[in-house]
């Protein structure tokens, strides 16, 4: 079964992979960023590193891009559930998407919060907030991939 499934807006989508790949980057950069702040809480010195730098815009881009991928969320809405989806379904989209936005936006604040405030429980909390974004882009890719190859209702086509 193949539905027509409406698309978010192409900013929406844009703004969806480039916070994708931002991730991606910031994955890669994390130990830099460790080596760092190691360095600070024992030496009271940061080493400046590319490589912490990066980490560090690349974590204030994403606040940036979410905090306007929430914007456009709000003016253009999504698309609705896909017609004839169990409602356990949408339940669990809803509570995902909803965790994914709320983690993406807390993970770059208690990073800010942390390097240039120096809070440290900000920074652990950044550690576990890390792990958490992680698992949520797991279940989110593997919903996806359950919506395309499963269920064949097309979904994936919302954000291509």
């Amino acid at each position: 079964m193949t539905t027509d499934v409406r698309k978010y807006s192409a900013a929406q989508r844009g703004l969806h992979w480039l916070i994708l790949l931002l991730l991606a980057v910031s994955f890669f950069s994390h130990e830099w960023m460790n080596d760092s702040w190691r360095a600070l809480r024992t030496t009271g010195t940061a080493t400046a590193s590319t490589g912490t730098s990066l980490h560090v815009w690349v974590g204030v881009s994403i606040l940036v891009l979410m905090l306007l991928r929430l914007v456009l969320r709000f003016a253009q809405g999504a698309p609705a559930p896909v017609d004839n989806q169990h409602p356990m379904l949408t339940l669990g989209s809803t509570i995902v998407h909803g965790l994914l936005y709320l983690v993406l936006l807390l993970l770059p604040l208690s990073g800010i919060t942390a390097w240039f405030l120096g809070v440290t429980d900000a920074g652990d909390v950044h550690e576990v907030l890390f792990n958490i974004a992680w698992v949520l882009v797991a279940l989110h890719v593997a919903a996806a991939l359950y919506h395309q190859f499963v269920l064949k209702d097309n979904l994936i086509a919302r954000m291509r």
